[in-house]
């Protein structure tokens, strides 16, 4: 079956090698965590809570709003059954800096941000005998409360939450409305959500299904000996085989090198410069990508089922002939992705995401690959140092983790970038996403289609191979990875300093025991058995 030639290829290796490893794999922030630079004494150091505030009003079931706890006064109940509902009242004056002429005895007090400190609305809450406080931000960020710098003691025994003009917005048309109560609670995420472990399966099973896609979507091996009796005529078969051999990219150690150059530019670019517009240019990029990714997939499942059949051909301008179910695929994966496009802000666009992102990749490994095991150390290595330098030791240059920043899309009003696999939190009370970065999955599986190469030119089984090794070991270093982010409170970890111990670590120890290092380093340099076979014949 004919298709169009790859013209897109080049611009989808470029944009994958380019935001490879742009976004690294992370997760939301925890329910909890502490700010070791905020004022602190003993009565100034609890850790900073994310809140549910449940509203009722005249005792219908209104909507539920999100808060953040200060650092001071009383710490809430995780489970909502603990929790006691309470009526919320307007302070009078609104900034409750001075003594309210509304009544605040057992309620819940509604004040807003400024005019004097945090510390001292509480405090007048409190000899107002106020259950607790509200603070309206006057933004819709989450601001944390902290304490004074002058180290003066604080006796504040009710629950002080900080919540967004938004939401305080809402609370006060509620209290319009009539009584309003209030229930603050701060409920724990699950120790391991089914996010996770689908994320762990869809990473995993890209890396597999690209290591074997060659061979599932290659023709059907006819009879060695009626090839041997065969006249040797070129057919349509072996010309699109040359073809497809001339798609595929070799990666150097120079190249390698000057990938993580290139990506430590583009990230810093992205760092400084990210925008709306910004963001709808790789969003583009990315359906670009896609849709060439879902095409090549499709065709490939089409002609290993109907290779055999003659199909009919149309011109098309720059490209030539190709085939009219080539045509009909291509307009089918860009309507595909114009429509995750324009409803990419809905909750079930990551399924979108997700797709053209796995479509993508599956290609990208069937158009660059290691040639050996010496650049494709040579590559991990670098990637490894780029993947801890922007997470972890970037703050030193730059006061926050660049990678982190880009990865959440800070600087574009929160939309993070595409190049990315994601999956809800079903079981997750306070909701978000379980990221991974395409670099994750590329760099490890590039690493992991070499060595499938291996022992498929070496005639290996599975217990005596690499690959099954090699993807055992990404799956065990995705696992270390989200053991990382639990043991860092939801903090983005650079899941390559776990996965590239775990398959080029991995494989070289195996190498070692098994003695064939040598062999290993040196298979891409030598003639591989199946040549040898041929020669000899």
């Amino acid at each position: 079956m004919a298709s169009p030639p790859p013209i897109l290829l080049p611009l989808l290796l470029l944009l994958l090698l380019l935001l490879a490893g742009a976004p690294p794999l992370a997760a939301a922030s925890d329910t909890s965590y502490d700010d070791k630079d905020a004022p602190s004494s003993a009565s100034c150091r609890n850790d900073f809570q994310l809140v549910k505030v449940k509203s009722w009003v005249n005792g219908s079931k209104g909507k539920t709003l999100n808060g953040l706890s200060a650092r001071f006064g009383a710490l809430l109940p995780s489970d909502a059954e603990k929790g006691v509902k309470l009526s919320l009242v307007l302070s009078n004056p609104a900034n409750c800096c001075s003594n309210s002429s509304t009544e605040l005895k057992g309620s819940i007090a509604l004040a807003t941000r400024g005019d004097c400190d945090f510390t001292a609305k509480a405090e007048i809450a409190q000899l107002e005998s106020a259950a607790g406080l509200l603070v309206i931000n006057d933004d819709d960020e989450l601001f944390e409360m902290v304490c004074p710098k002058n180290g003066t003691a604080i006796n504040i025994s009710i629950p002080v939450i900080m919540i967004t003009k938004s939401a305080g917005s809402t609370l006060k048309s509620m209290l319009v409305d009539g009584r309003v109560e209030i229930l603050l609670h701060s409920p724990n995420r699950p120790l391991v959500d089914f996010s996770v472990v689908f994320l762990w399966m869809m990473a995993v099973g890209t890396i597999v299904c690209a290591s074997l896609w060659s061979d599932f979507t290659a023709a059907e091996q006819t009879d060695e000996r009626y090839n041997e009796l065969s006249p040797k005529v070129p057919t349509d078969a072996g010309i699109a085989k040359d073809d497809s051999e001339k798609e595929v990219l070799d990666i150097s150690v120079t190249g390698a090198v000057c990938f993580v150059i290139t990506a430590s530019i583009f990230l810093v670019l992205l760092y400084f410069f990210m925008s709306s517009w910004v963001l709808w240019v790789l969003i583009v990029l990315f359906c670009i990508g896609g849709i060439e990714g879902m095409h090549s997939i499709i065709l490939g499942l089409i002609s290993r089922k109907s290779r055999n059949r003659s199909q009919k051909m149309v011109s098309m301008p720059l490209i030539g002939e190709v085939s009219w179910i080539s045509v009909i695929v291509l307009l089918l994966c860009m309507a595909f992705a114009i429509f995750w496009a324009v409803n990419q802000e809905a909750s079930w666009a990551w399924i979108g995401q997700d797709i053209l992102g796995i479509c993508m990749m599956i290609t990208v490994l069937q158009i660059a690959r290691l040639p050996n095991i010496k650049v494709a150390s040579v590559l991990l290595c670098c990637a490894f140092l780029y993947d801890i330098f922007w997470v972890f030791l970037s703050p030193l240059l730059f006061k926050e983790s660049v990678m982190v920043v880009v990865a959440r899309g800070d600087n574009s009003g929160g939309a993070s970038i595409p190049m990315l696999l994601r999956v809800p939190r079903v079981f997750d009370p306070w909701g978000g996403y379980d990221m991974i970065g395409f670099g994750d999955i590329l760099f490890p599986g590039l690493l992991v289609s070499l060595l499938c190469r291996f022992d498929k030119d070496n005639k290996r089984g599975l217990l005596n191979g690499y690959f099954l090794w090699s993807t055992v070991g990404y799956g065990v270093g995705l696992c270390l990875t989200y053991l990382g982010l639990y043991l860092m409170n939801g903090h983005g970890q650079p899941a390559l300093l776990y996965l590239v111990p775990c398959t080029l670590g991995l494989s070289i120890v195996l190498a070692l025991t098994r003695r064939e290092l040598k062999h290993l380093l040196n298979y891409g340099n030598e003639p591989s058995s199946s040549d040898d076979h041929a020669e000899e014949a």
